[in-house]
């Protein structure tokens, strides 16, 4: 191979490995955005769990936290 050839070669990688290193920067930001928004999803599902089972034992109770109608 020429000493052309070879330059022209090593500078195709070099492109490759910096498009490939941006690449997996930017995967690695899009991961951590998921990572945050799943945490959310998991703090409000358990909070909604909370409060659900809170309905269903005040249900079960009897319990009615609603005021009466207006007409009674």
């Amino acid at each position: 191979m020429s000493d052309d050839a070879v330059t022209a070669r090593v500078e195709k990688l070099e492109e490759r490995a910096a498009f490939q290193e941006q690449t997996i920067e930017e995967l690695s930001e899009a991961l951590t955005e998921q990572w945050k928004l799943l945490e959310a999803f998991k703090r409000d599902v358990a909070r909604l769990t909370d409060q659900l089972k809170a309905v269903e034992e005040a249900v079960e109770q009897g319990v009615h936290n609603e005021p009466a109608p207006p007409h009674y």
